[in-house]
């Protein structure tokens, strides 16, 4: 009994958020490890299942990181980042195509049809138009000029959870370009003007010692981004994050939240509760 009791709480602490953000367009970005397992990447498609569910207008932005890193190996070359993004040559750019539009966003969309949502894919291409980031070289790697949002807008209204590829078609040469998925989904968040912004890896959020889970910022403004980079908290991997929540907020984004994909239901915890699990940023 006592434990039927503790569920009909959650669900009574959920019903304003639920009631709140019911129509509201949440653009979920998923990447890091916790695609690669199992038992997080079914908790994530249950939450965004959910999500879909109770009337929420969800899109996915996912990464591909460990798969093409792995993709690349097998094909007998090693990754190569600089500033967290990875350098992508001519054969580079086809094995990310390949592992991105072929394996990871087949998978995720028949993970969420699975759970009765009604999800299709996009590839990241028909949507967003680049820039070749020029300094330093990092060969076909982009920067997002525009996102048109016709077809997911019509996926929305449609009940469709669109999931989209972070791929661009360059506008000087037409080639295609790989663009880091933080950078395109906050791109395809500001153009869409979501209500939410989520970003799910495998850290916990903004740690202030990243050796310590306890340290986590639960909130933080744009300011202290800025100081936070400064003293060198936030660095490597998370800058692209960061300046992605950053580029959001600053366009009109209420509120982004960096989440744990590692924890059960942790977007849920985060959306539909009052205490979060995450690090939320806003202005």
């Amino acid at each position: 009994m006592d434990t039927a009791v503790a569920k009909a709480a959650v669900l009574t602490e959920a019903l304003p958020y639920i009631r709140d953000f019911h129509g509201s367009v949440v653009l979920v970005k998923l990447g890091g490890s916790v695609m690669e397992t199992e038992a997080n990447l079914d908790s994530l498609m249950d939450d965004i299942a959910f999500m879909r569910a109770v009337g929420m207008k969800v899109v996915i932005v996912h990464g591909g990181g460990k798969a093409i890193s792995k993709a690349i190996k097998e094909s007998g070359h090693e990754p190569k980042f600089v500033d967290g993004l990875r350098v992508t040559d001519e054969a580079t750019m086809e094995i990310v195509r390949r592992t991105l539009n072929n394996v990871v966003n087949p998978d995720l969309v028949s993970r969420l049809q699975k759970r009765g949502a009604n999800a299709r894919p996009i590839h990241g291409n028909w949507v967003f138009a680049a820039r070749k980031i020029a300094t330093p070289d990092r060969g076909y790697v982009g920067e997002v000029v525009s996102a048109d949002t016709r077809a997911a807008v019509e996926m929305l209204d449609a009940g469709i959870i669109p999931v989209v590829t972070p791929l661009g078609t360059g506008v000087e040469d037409n080639h295609l370009y790989n663009i880091n998925a933080d950078f395109a989904a906050a791109a395809l968040a500001k153009a869409l003007k979501v209500r939410k912004f989520a970003l799910v890896s495998d850290v916990p959020g903004i740690l202030k010692d990243a050796s310590d889970p306890s340290t986590l910022f639960s909130t933080l403004h744009l300011a202290d981004l800025a100081t936070l980079k400064t003293e060198g908290v936030i660095s490597g991997g998370m800058l692209p994050k960061v300046e992605s929540c950053a580029d959001a907020i600053k366009s009109g984004v209420k509120k982004v939240h960096l989440v744990d994909g590692r924890m059960a239901h942790s977007l849920l915890l985060e959306i539909f509760t009052r205490e979060g699990v995450g690090t939320e940023i806003t202005e």
